[in-house]
């Protein structure tokens, strides 16, 4: 019986592992206002940043891909701004 509580743990964790965070439902998901921790706790840690800081303001971009899924949000003073979400054409999907 223990193998078999293995086993399924194991399963479990390979199939919470399958699913990305980069999806058009969590881009739905991120809101004006946010905060970068708020959107990391959806998206996880972004593949890319910039940052700049000008007279108080701070400012950045981040940027999280998967596949061919892009996700860009632009933040100032740690709130998102803007956000956008590109996918690009890949091979047809044969069904």
């Amino acid at each position: 019986m223990h193998m078999r509580s293995l086993l399924l743990g194991a399963a479990a964790l390979l199939l919470a592992a399958c699913g990305s965070k980069i999806s058009a439902e969590n881009f739905e998901r991120i809101q004006t206002g946010m905060s970068q921790k708020e959107v990391a706790a959806i998206l996880g840690e972004p593949t890319e940043t910039s940052a700049v800081s000008v007279a108080g303001l701070s400012g950045g971009m981040a940027t999280w891909r998967d596949g061919n899924t892009t996700i860009s949000i632009q933040f100032l003073n740690d709130k998102v701004q803007a956000k956008q979400l590109n996918r690009e054409a890949g091979k047809p999907e044969v069904k």
